[in-house]
């Protein structure tokens, strides 16, 4: 028997200074570039939501923008990985989660946590990050992929807590970062970097 999936091949981001003359019709507003990039590719990874806080007029906008069947991923939140106590970081997940990401509904794809080059594997500190991670937000299912970028994750101990979690260990094609490739969820996370 042979599994079936949905393959989605997207971006990072769809408003970029140099796509207005090359990837965007001539004179096409920026309030509308959401909605023609979203008819070009079945997938956005939204990084700004890593540096930034939206509220939910906004995903709502996005929702809208987008055609059926499109699907957001949105990076979680740097302060929510970007901390010394991973394990402490449940006020600033849920702070980021109930901003009114839920309000994508069925186009919300998995939630990038981006950890920093220099954070260590702590089994301890990473499971209980991973304990945070709900399953629902405001009754929207949520999938949750892990980007890594530090040599210490490559233990067989790091596949193991992703996958008790049902969480996706992205694979990421980059020269500087370890590409793990084991398969941990029910959907596979894969970013190619240039």
């Amino acid at each position: 028997m042979t599994a079936q999936g949905t393959i989605r091949s997207g971006m990072g981001g769809w408003t970029f200074e140099p796509w207005d003359t090359s990837f965007y019709p001539e004179k096409l507003a920026k309030a509308k570039q959401l909605h023609y990039a979203s008819r070009q590719v079945p997938s956005i990874e939204v990084n700004g939501t890593y540096y930034s806080s939206f509220k939910e007029p906004t995903f709502v906008k996005w929702a809208n923008d987008a055609p059926d069947g499109f699907v957001f991923s949105l990076k979680g939140n740097r302060f929510v990985t970007n901390r010394r106590v991973l394990g402490e970081a449940g006020e600033s997940m849920m702070r980021f989660l109930g901003s009114g990401v839920a309000a994508l509904g069925d186009k919300l794809g998995p939630i990038l946590w981006q950890f920093a080059p220099s954070k260590k594997f702590d089994p301890d500190d990473f499971e209980a990050f991973l304990k945070l991670l709900p399953e629902k937000q405001d009754g929207v299912p949520l999938r949750h992929a892990l980007e890594v970028r530090h040599d210490s994750f490559i233990v067989p101990e790091f596949p193991a807590l992703a996958r008790k979690c049902n969480a996706a260990i992205v694979y990421a094609d980059h020269a500087k970062y370890p590409a793990i490739a084991d398969v941990t969820a029910d959907f596979v996370y894969a970013r190619l970097q240039t």
